[in-house]
């Protein structure tokens, strides 16, 4: 198979990186297949506008199969399109915002090829569950390897999403029998006695998200077979108390919406051969008086084995850009010194 060359504009192959730049700062990419080239920059050139927008001290041509990168940033950008070429051997498509996130991993000396090729499983319509960010392939890796993870970051950085698809993927593989999801039902506006129906029609919309994304893995109409055959089990928090969760994969969802008492009781409501993840963004507490379970956990559980703590900023947020930018802003914020 071709391989990607990337050397300088004297044709010596670089160093261990792979790329080489000569005096001028120049370095030469050249890239396997018409096929990839045109994926690599997009229609009408879009991706490799976001490229030159991200770099703009770097002047980039294209002849043929060929990009010349000439500045300062040469060899940072030509080891960008070799990560981007990889990813596109890897049969992922690129998209702009893909191209943005590889970007910023790159600015961040990590392996994008590493992160965007890792498979979880396939959904239902053939679709492929990845991680999207490097902080996304940390959580996602945390949960294979640890009995229990906390996933704490803002809105938008899939902690949900890729907790369920972890669990899908466990029970895919038998190596759990069945999968819980649960999530505290804390007032936001609406008393929970004013909503109309019995107990789990007033707590399925604070559920639903659990739902929406067992739908996107499995189908509405695999999701409704696993509820009732008992594999896949939704409820309140409250029910967790008294009982003992083996062989199950667990997924405690908004924790920072639990007190204290409720984090303890589920922590030890898992039994044997049970993996555990628990979600929560500390910025967005709504548990009456403030006293929430996710609050400091970190400092008196941190150091037992077998405990995962995986932090998500707005650098993993794959929503709209604009949720990223709201999201660092609230981050900047946060972080500014108080008069």
């Amino acid at each position: 198979m071709d391989q990607l060359d990337t050397s300088g504009a004297s044709g010596v192959p670089g160093a261990s990186t792979g790329l080489a730049t000569d005096d001028a700062q120049r370095t030469l990419v050249r890239v396997p297949g018409n096929h990839l080239m045109t994926d690599l920059l997009g229609p009408r050139d879009e991706l490799l506008d976001v490229v030159e927008d991200a770099f703009p001290r770097t002047a980039i041509t294209v002849r043929g199969n060929e990009i010349s990168v000439v500045g300062p940033d040469s060899e940072k950008v030509g080891r960008l399109f070799r990560e981007l070429v990889m990813v596109l051997e890897g049969g992922h498509p690129l998209e702009a915002n893909a191209v943005r996130r590889t970007i910023d991993m790159v600015h961040a000396d990590e392996k994008p090829s590493e992160v965007l090729t890792a498979e979880l499983l396939r959904t239902h319509r053939g679709g492929r569950v990845r991680p999207k960010t490097s902080g996304q392939k940390r959580y996602v890796d945390a949960i294979g390897e640890h009995t229990i993870t906390f996933g704490v970051g803002p809105a938008g950085t899939g902690k949900s999403w890729l907790a369920v698809a972890m669990a899908v993927q466990s029970l895919q593989a038998k190596e759990v029998e069945r999968i819980v999801l649960t999530r505290p039902a804390v007032e936001a506006g609406e008393r929970l006695g004013f909503l109309p129906g019995d107990l789990m029609a007033k707590v399925d919309p604070y559920l639903r998200p659990l739902y929406d994304a067992l739908h996107d893995m499995v189908g509405a109409e695999g999701a409704q077979k696993l509820l009732e055959r008992g594999v896949v089990e939704v409820a309140p928090l409250a029910f967790m108390r008294g009982r003992t969760l083996n062989n199950s994969f667990i997924i405690l969802d908004e924790a920072q919406n639990t007190t204290p008492e409720q984090m303890k009781m589920f922590l030890t409501r898992i039994g044997f051969g049970s993996k555990a993840v628990v979600t929560g963004d500390a910025t967005q507490v709504d548990v009456p008086g403030g006293r929430s379970g996710l609050s400091g956990i970190e400092g008196i559980l941190g150091k037992i084995d077998g405990l995962a703590f995986v932090r998500l900023t707005g650098r993993d947020v794959v929503r709209h850009r604009i949720v990223q930018q709201i999201v660092d802003a609230y981050e900047r914020n946060d972080a500014a010194p108080r008069p």
